[in-house]
């Protein structure tokens, strides 16, 4: 067990990379499925849900190679990403064990390429962060609507499509991305046309739509809440390595640092159109924010003002986002409302901002933060990963020394955060742990 020790007071400035998106990366590595074959990846960040993700697809029968090695070099990797090859055998195995899919949510996405691509899969149910329910049932009904038979057996989903998948008419009652990514690459391999209605929007759907669609699906409506997909009976790896979208998520997460600890940061990569509510808040806090060709730059000289959050499905208010803009509202001038729309446990996190001093109190899943002059630095454990990176703010912030152990979560959503927070300035370190539950 491993924790970061942060001193408070540093000023961040300079110019940080950010590398492709977590969230992209994990399920473009399930589309390799889909076809017989290699797929490249690049761009993909060096974190523990890559590794966990590579060994999973390695136990379906595919040859992964990622370009770095597992462990703690990770921090020293290149800050723009690595590739990652996937070779995809004829016949992939068709199952996903309990004791890999229980530490990565994002497993359950094989079970769409599987179910389509060889007519049965039996995956585990998923693990992950502890933020709150997120069932699958829109995740069942849509690939039963396209025809598989879906039961319970052991603690595994059990799909089968002995004839194959038959494209449906399918209305999500939530835009859930997860449901999207299953049935949108279970929909491409189906007789017919497919229509997803409610369909999420996330930049990390629309790199998903680019990757299926150089494999040859054909999918229209990629980024509009409507996808429509006109099944092929095959499809083939993409004919050139395919770039991951920028991680939208960790590009916010400099901008909020930046922000908080009154420094000037330019985030090379960050797509601000990605970003353009959670900027606009900065804005209103008091930043001054400046796109360019290649990213967008954050300035800050003085306390940020409170800002009122509210949580939604993209292009709304991202909900990872959420606990960094509480770490900020903790300490800005005012009081602030923050409103969880999504996840109903991502409040946990405030318990531990609560330690180093910041005024919180919740009712429902409304969080109310009075901003104070100061935080203190306390002992703290980060509960998922980016209520793991709001406590390292608010330690950037806090008067004295703040320890946030259970790091592992952070390592699953972030490449290298010592070292680059550390190259703006941050007085920040990896220690090991001798007590990891302070």
């Amino acid at each position: 067990m491993e924790r970061f020790k942060v001193a408070g007071g540093a000023r961040l400035a300079g110019e940080i990379a950010v590398c492709g998106a977590k969230n992209s990366a994990l399920k473009l590595m399930a589309v390799a499925l889909l076809a017989e074959g290699r797929t490249e990846l690049r761009g993909v960040p060096r974190i523990l849900d890559v590794e966990l993700m590579a060994e999973l697809l390695r136990r379906l029968g595919c040859d992964v190679r990622l370009d770095w090695e597992p462990g703690p070099e990770r921090e020293d990797g290149p800050q723009k990403g690595s590739a990652i090859v996937i070779d995809v055998p004829a016949v992939p195995r068709t199952e996903a064990d309990y004791d890999l899919v229980r530490r990565l949510r994002a497993s359950i996405c094989v079970l769409g390429p599987l179910l389509a691509r060889q007519g049965e899969a039996k995956v585990s149910y998923p693990g992950g962060d502890a933020i709150g329910s997120r069932g699958l049932d829109m995740h069942i009904d849509g690939l039963e609507r396209l025809g598989a038979d879906i039961s319970q057996e052991h603690g595994f989903l059990v799909a089968t499509a002995k004839d194959g998948l038959t494209g449906a008419s399918i209305l999500l009652d939530f835009p859930s991305v997860g449901a999207t990514e299953n049935i949108l690459m279970a929909a491409v391999l189906a007789r017919g046309t497919t229509v997803i209605d409610n369909a999420a929007r996330e930049p990390e759907i629309v790199d998903i739509c680019s990757l299926l669609a150089s494999m040859g699906a054909k999918i229209d409506g990629a980024g509009s809440s409507t996808l429509v997909i006109e099944g092929v009976d095959t499809l083939s790896p993409a004919p050139s390595p395919h770039q991951v979208v920028a991680d939208r998520i960790v590009a916010g997460m400099f901008a909020v640092a930046a922000t908080m600890t009154r420094g000037d940061v330019r985030v090379d990569g960050g797509n601000a159109a990605h970003l353009e509510i959670a900027l606009d808040k900065l804005t209103q806090a008091g930043a001054i924010v400046v796109p360019d060709e290649t990213g967008f730059r954050v300035s800050m000289d003085r306390r940020p003002k409170s800002v009122d959050i509210i949580t939604l499905p993209y292009p709304g208010f991202a909900t990872d986002l959420q606990p960094l803009f509480a770490a900020m509202n903790s300490i800005a001038e005012g009081t602030s409302m923050v409103t969880e729309n999504l996840f109903d446990a991502r409040f946990v996190f405030l318990q531990e901002l609560a330690r180093l001093g910041a005024s919180v109190r919740t009712e429902g899943h409304h969080a109310i933060v009075r901003g104070v002059e100061k935080l203190s630095g306390a002992p703290v454990r980060a509960t998922d990963i980016r209520a793991g990176a709001g406590l390292v703010l608010a330690g950037l912030v806090a008067d004295g020394h703040t320890t946030v152990s259970d790091v592992r979560h952070i390592d699953r959503g972030y490449q290298g955060l010592v070292t680059q927070l550390r190259s703006l300035g941050a007085q920040i370190e990896r220690e090991p742990d001798p007590d990891p539950y302070p």
